[in-house]
């Protein structure tokens, strides 16, 4: 290269540290989306399920969702990321090893311009926030002994299947958008665990209102990452997928919040939540590949079906009487993510398909596959099977994996508290309470000043008032 030759600007150069296949813009919005779905569950989830159950359950709440994620953490890079996208063993599950190796963290993945340890982090973000979406069903009431055993066992033979064959090297890779896992899994575990005390059911108010939309706020702008995180890249499709990620998310809250004012006369603030998470979680297969116009429709429908499923047909169904879903995750989860999965097989666009499968080219949504005709119609008709194929193998994997996890955990250890624990909470669970306050959410508590007894010092009640004393020695004994 001779003087007069542009030359790159020295942050630009290839070194030891950078190789000539890093893209660093690409690299540093990857690590950043990790990170923003990391803040999803800590603090986000943590502060979220601290302060939307009662005062009792505080601290038990918050620290299931923080124990996983750190056992979540370990237990991927020794044995789950491989299980989850490595070498395969069997057609639904990759062969178990570590993923800590120099070598193997640091060289390039696959086609795209990041370091595996990009993707390690990333995919790792993804495992410890759907375990601890599991948790919500479950407050209140299981033995934290065995939520430590579950952890574990559940992310290795449920988590990883699901991941490998969606996303990894198994029979459905290419074919599956995206699907849910919670459907099957939140329903089973519920009904092994129990319900929560029978006071707890019927009065579970939040603690902490504004603490829990403080964490709703980190679980919807962590959502950013979370989409936008999935082309691997800062390309056009990450802005789009962020984008729609947001419209979806928006119009979810309002259409939520405005059938609680039509039905119920009440702006629930915690029934705006709900919506925000329903289309959170129902734009995530889509963002990416879907028009703005789509994502306006997809948060409509999240809006409205979930909240139909939660607030009429929970309460006239016999059998979700019997399911204690503490936070209805499965209404704001397994529902909307089911939903999720089915209309991005209607509304995926072909170019935008193209642009983030690449070099793959899966099939049109159905929708544009009816307004193409000829093979773009069969293509998209086989692509809604797909979707259709995978929800029904993840939830019967989970409905047999889970029941017998639970049957295990059930033989070392009790799923759920003792009733006497139950009536205290988190002093019986971990020993701590979160607020040294009175009550337990109940409104208007009596003035303290007529519940506290006088309490008279030692001096005075030994030595009393003598009426042969001066003014001056009784009022040097009534300052005490």
């Amino acid at each position: 290269m001779n003087e007069n030759s542009p030359s790159l600007p020295v942050g630009l150069t290839t070194d030891e540290g950078s190789p000539y296949w890093l893209n660093k813009g690409d690299n540093a919005w990857q690590l950043t989306a990790a990170t923003m779905v990391g803040l999803q569950s800590v603090p986000g989830l943590v502060i979220l399920y601290g302060s939307m159950v009662k005062k009792k359950w505080a601290v038990n709440s918050a620290f299931m969702a923080l124990y996983a994620f750190a056992a979540v953490l370990i237990c991927w890079i020794l044995w789950g990321y491989r299980m989850s996208f490595g070498t395969p063993m069997i057609p639904i599950l990759g062969k178990p090893d570590q993923a800590m190796t120099e070598k193997f963290l640091l060289s390039k993945y696959q086609i795209y311009y990041l370091p595996t340890a990009d993707y390690v982090f990333y995919q790792f973000a993804f495992a410890a926030i759907t375990v601890i979406l599991l948790a919500g069903s479950l407050l209140g009431r299981m033995n934290f002994y065995a939520w430590m055993l579950f952890v574990p066992l559940w992310l290795t033979f449920s988590y990883t299947v699901g991941a490998y064959t969606i996303w990894g090297s198994g029979f459905l890779k290419d074919l599956v958008i995206e699907i849910c896992h919670l459907i099957a899994l939140i329903i089973y575990k519920s009904i092994y665990v129990g319900p929560r005390h029978s006071h707890d059911r019927q009065h579970f108010p939040p603690n902490n209102i504004i603490h829990m939309l403080g964490g709703a706020g980190f679980l919807w702008m962590g959502w950013s990452g979370f989409n936008g995180g999935s082309p691997l890249a800062a390309s056009q499709i990450t802005s789009l997928a962020i984008l729609n990620t947001h419209i979806c998310t928006a119009m979810s809250l309002l259409v939520w919040l405005s059938l609680d004012i039509i039905f119920y006369f009440k702006s629930s603030v915690i029934g705006a939540v709900q919506g925000m998470i329903t289309g959170l979680v129902c734009i995530t297969p889509a963002a990416g590949i879907v028009g703005t116009w789509a994502a306006i429709m997809m948060g409509a429908l999240s809006g409205s079906i979930p909240w139909y499923t939660m607030m009429v047909l929970h309460k006239k169904s016999a059998f979700f009487q019997q399911v204690d879903d503490t936070l209805g995750v499965f209404h704001t989860h397994a529902v909307a993510g089911l939903l999720g999965g089915i209309l991005s097989g209607l509304f995926a666009k072909p170019d935008l398909l193209d642009m983030f499968y690449k070099p793959k080219k899966p099939g049109p949504g159905f929708v544009y596959g009816i307004v193409d005709g000829g093979e773009k119609f069969q293509r998209g008709l086989r692509q809604l099977g797909y979707q259709l194929l995978g929800a029904l193998f993840i939830t019967a994997w989970n409905v047999v994996v889970t029941s017998l996890i639970c049957i295990l955990i059930s033989r070392i250890t009790k799923l759920r508290m003792d009733e006497d624990d139950l009536e205290i909470g988190d002093d019986a669970a971990h020993g701590e309470e979160a607020y040294a306050l009175w009550g337990d959410g109940e409104r208007d508590p009596p003035p303290l000043r007529f519940r506290m007894t006088p309490k008279v010092p030692s001096f005075c009640r030994r030595h009393g008032m003598n009426p042969e004393m001066s003014t001056e020695q009784a009022d040097n004994r009534q300052e005490c």
